[in-house]
């Protein structure tokens, strides 16, 4: 099936409530349902989940922005890294708007790490094929951090923070894509 937001043997930090709707959410799935899962009526998948990544994806880097293009219906980004402020009066999105900014971590004079906010994304919005829930509020908050793996120069990390009113506290997830030829 598809990639899983939660790492294996890890469980969600879910509020009570939303504890709830998730297992109400799986109920209904083993029953034959769709849950809370809303990619069944064509919706975007949006964000955080569109970072899953079970399709190619390929990151490309301009003065302003840095696309990640993600070979799949709604899943291309635009990530500005040209110093922006959030707009005001923005129309949510289930992609939400993600402003970047490109670090020199190890000082030896070239960009490696992409630190990302995303804010304004519209639900209905799930982690996963799960249904893993994200609040209705919609005031989801992600950040990530975007680096190429020290050891081996074929994986892309990506440290995925999601602060979300479903959510006891922050949690962070680590993503690692592979890079083929």
């Amino acid at each position: 099936g598809a990639p899983r937001w939660i790492p294996p043997g890890e469980k969600a930090p879910l509020t009570p409530e939303y504890q709830a709707i998730m297992d109400w959410n799986t109920a209904d799935q083993k029953a034959g349902g769709h849950g809370w899962e809303p990619s069944w009526m064509c919706l975007p998948p949006g964000m955080p989940r569109i970072m899953n990544v079970f399709e190619p994806m390929e990151i490309v880097i301009t003065p302003a922005t840095t696309y990640i293009l993600i070979s799949h219906i709604h899943d291309n980004r635009r990530i500005y890294t040209d110093g922006r402020d959030w707009p005001k009066d923005l129309e949510p999105s289930f992609k939400g708007y993600s402003i970047g900014k490109w670090l020199d971590t190890d000082g030896d004079g070239r960009y490696d790490t992409l630190e990302v906010e995303t804010r304004n994304m519209k639900g209905p919005r799930a982690y996963d094929t799960t249904g893993l829930p994200l609040h209705y509020d919609s005031k989801t908050v992600v950040k990530e951090k975007i680096y190429t793996d020290k050891d081996d120069r074929e994986v892309i990390v990506n440290e995925v923070t999601t602060i979300d009113s479903a959510l006891t506290g922050p949690w962070k997830v680590t993503k690692k894509y592979y890079r083929t030829p």
